[in-house]
C-alpha cells in the first residue's frame, strides 16, 4: 500500500481554485510514490443554496488576493456576475459537482485531482454554472466521457450517494476549510500538510519532515 494524499477541497471554494496549481504540481511530482484521493466538501449544502448576489460583494473584494497571492487569474466570464449579480440567474451549491466528481473517479481513480482543477476553471475563469449539467459537456469529449451515460449517472441516486459520502468522510476529518491536504502513511497514521492555501516548497518540506520522523522510505 503507497502513502495516500487526500485533497479535500469545493468546486465552489476560490481559494481552492488558487490551490489547484499547487496539487496539481504535486500530483506530478509524487503519483509514482503516492496514491491520491479528492474529496468534495459540500461547503454550499444543497438545502442552503443562495442566489449569487448573496455573496458577490465579499468576492468582488477577496478574489484579487486569491490573484496576489497564488498567481491564478478568474476569468471575465465569471466576474461578469460578481460586478452583475442582480442580472445573473446563479445560485451556488455544491452537490452536482461533487456528484460529477464521483462520476469521473469511477472511471479515472488517478486523475481526480486533474479533473477537480478543471471544474474549477470551469466555474472562476470560463464562468460555467456548475450546478447547470451543461456545464460539464465540455470536460466529457476531453476525457473521452459518453454523455447519455454521464447524465444518467449525474441524476442518479446512486452517484448522489457517493457524493454525500464524501461530505461525511470530510466531515469525520474535522476539516473546517478549503482546501485541506492530509498525508496518510502505510501504517494508517494521519498528518495534515496543509490547511489554507500552501506553496508547493512548503508542502514538499512537511512531506518530507513526515516521511523522515517515521523512518518511511
Amino acid at each position: 500500500m503507497k502513502p495516500l494524499i487526500i485533497y479535500c477541497y469545493d468546486a465552489y471554494c476560490g481559494w481552492c481554485y488558487g490551490f489547484s496549481p499547487v496539487i496539481k504540481s504535486l500530483y506530478t511530482n509524487y503519483k509514482d510514490r503516492f496514491d491520491f484521493e479528492t474529496l468534495s466538501g459540500n461547503m454550499i449544502p444543497v438545502e442552503s443554496t443562495y442566489h449569487i448576489s448573496h455573496i458577490a460583494k465579499f468576492i468582488k473584494g477577496a478574489y484579487k488576493n486569491v490573484e496576489e497571492t497564488t498567481g491564478v487569474k478568474f476569468g471575465d466570464d465569471f466576474l461578469w456576475h460578481i460586478n452583475h449579480p442582480d442580472e445573473s440567474d446563479w445560485y451556488l451549491n455544491s452537490e452536482m459537482s461533487a456528484i460529477a466528481l464521483n462520476i469521473f473517479k469511477e472511471k479515472y481513480p488517478d486523475c481526480s485531482v486533474e479533473f477537480a482543477s478543471d471544474l474549477q476553471y470551469a466555474l472562476n475563469f470560463e464562468g460555467r454554472d456548475l450546478t447547470d449539467k451543461e456545464a460539464y459537456r465540455h470536460l466529457l469529449e476531453k476525457y473521452d466521457m459518453d454523455a447519455d451515460d454521464f447524465y444518467a449517472k449525474l441524476k442518479s441516486e446512486e452517484y448522489k450517494e457517493k457524493a454525500y459520502y464524501d461530505f461525511s468522510l470530510v466531515k469525520q476529518l474535522q476539516v473546517n476549510g478549503f482546501p485541506t491536504v492530509f498525508l496518510q502513511l502505510e501504517e494508517g497514521k494521519l498528518y495534515m500538510i496543509s490547511r489554507g492555501y500552501s506553496d508547493l516548497e512548503t508542502i514538499e518540506k512537511r512531506i518530507a519532515n513526515i516521511l523522515a520522523e517515521n523512518n518511511f522510505q
